[in-house]
């Protein structure tokens, strides 16, 4: 099992209420209040768990320049009162950020009871198959 400190403890919940809010903020047609406060509590989980000095380092090594320009950009025109354009500018930020741990984070959900079988089925699992290979062989 996994041993957090009370800082990573608190990265965890805000990285957690910042998806959540994130996702009602889609769910409730682009409300820019809810996607602002959960792409500051996003980030600032994600500080709180991997500590500022990696979080910083993630963001900006020399192949994650333009994804993060892409993440950051698109938190601002969020921020800025373009929720939609600014939610599709971050969504590929944050795909290019975060694809190298796509294989990893869909094959733990699919060990997830409920989310597992979902992800199981048919169509949706010859997808991830093909999505969760690609990856792989990188």
């Amino acid at each position: 099992m996994l041993q957090l400190n009370d800082t990573q403890k608190i990265g965890l919940l805000l990285t957690v209420f910042g998806s959540v809010f994130l996702f009602l903020g889609v769910v409730l047609l682009f409300d820019k209040g809810l996607l602002a406060i959960g792409n500051i509590l996003f980030v600032c989980g994600i500080g709180c768990l991997i500590g500022p000095q990696r979080t910083f380092r993630f963001f900006f090594q020399q192949h994650r320049v333009k994804a993060s320009l892409a993440f950051f950009g698109g938190m601002t025109v969020v921020l800025l009162g373009w929720p939609i354009v600014g939610m599709v500018i971050e969504f590929f930020g944050f795909y290019l950020l975060f694809k190298g741990f796509l294989p990893f984070i869909i094959s733990s959900l699919r060990q997830l009871p409920i989310i597992g079988s979902i992800l199981r089925t048919p169509p949706l699992g010859r997808m991830l198959d093909k999505l969760e290979g690609s990856r792989s062989n990188v």
